[in-house]
């Protein structure tokens, strides 16, 4: 096909007669390249993550936390709680926490309560009895009632007191002095003054319906 022609000009033919053969082949593998280096042009960057600490296993309230309760993961930073808890150990859950569940300010003990309960006074309570309060369950509606120790008159304090925490294990049997457990609920300021008043001269006992 090239004979007579100059080697260089054989060469430089052939070459050109192997491209014309290809060129659908670049042509097709030049447009596959330059869609993938579109789509990577247009492709949301990966999302901005932060620390987030969850629950390692199941707690239940009351819990002493360590650190082998909790651990860190990954969550975007748009989807992670605005209120976690910086520094858990040492504190005490509020409420039971889900193997995996995130662990708030509003689940322990502390400040966060107050703001995780809006409208209400949060109000530590210290029932004489300390079996009495492990009977409790954060999310119980209780009714407080308080018994003179004179007369052994009973009346009914304070209604529907929401309660936030509870001790998970304290001694049984009444205590005197400042023994007892305390238990934090959630109140009007008006029952708070109300409670307060009473724990002070008398014996204050629950009721609920769960």
């Amino acid at each position: 096909m090239f004979q007579g022609l100059p080697p260089a000009q054989r060469r430089l033919r052939a070459l050109r007669h192997q491209l014309r053969r290809r060129r659908r082949w670049i042509a097709a593998a030049l447009v596959a390249v330059a869609t993938v280096s579109a789509l990577r042009a247009v492709a949301p960057s990966p999302p901005d993550t932060v620390d987030v600490l969850v629950a390692a296993r199941d707690l239940p309230s009351g819990t002493l936390l360590d650190r082998s309760d909790v651990l860190a993961q990954r969550f975007p930073a748009d989807l992670a709680p605005s209120v976690t808890s910086p520094s858990p150990v040492g504190r005490v859950l509020a409420a039971p926490l889900a193997r995996g569940e995130v662990l708030t300010e509003a689940r322990v003990v502390g400040p966060g309560l107050a703001e995780a309960q809006a409208g209400q006074t949060v109000l530590p309570v210290r029932l004489p009895d300390a079996g009495m309060a492990t009977l409790l369950r954060p999310g119980d509606e209780v009714d407080l009632m308080a018994t003179d120790p004179g007369s052994g008159a009973t009346r009914v304090v304070a209604r529907e007191v929401t309660v936030l925490a509870a001790p998970a294990e304290v001694p049984e049997g009444p205590a005197s002095g400042t023994g007892g457990a305390l238990v934090v609920v959630g109140t009007s300021a008006v029952d708070a003054v109300e409670i307060t008043s009473a724990a002070l001269s008398q014996f204050l006992t629950v009721s609920w319906n769960r």
